[in-house]
């Protein structure tokens, strides 16, 4: 699955938006906003990291002797995965 550009684009307008607001009233004081602010981001960007779907093919030589005489193999293999 493609990365969710869009959702990370709504994520950030969503905190920049909340930090917008910040009045400097209330018991939030400003480092307070800031940080909750960093913790958002980087939760917004860890999820959005993780909806990478990973695809990776392999292809594999093995050359060696055995004691019946030698031995070449090839393989091949592929998969996908998610990040986590």
């Amino acid at each position: 699955m493609a990365l969710d550009k869009t959702g990370l684009k709504n994520n950030i307008e969503a905190l920049l938006t909340t930090l917008k607001d910040y009045d400097g009233t209330g018991d939030e004081t400003q480092a307070k906003a800031i940080e909750k602010f960093a913790n958002d981001l980087a939760n917004a960007i860890d999820t959005y990291v993780k909806t990478a779907t990973v695809a990776t093919t392999v292809a594999t030589v093995v050359i060696g002797t055995l004691p019946a005489g030698p031995v070449a193999a090839s393989g091949s293999g592929s998969g996908t995965g998610n990040l986590s």
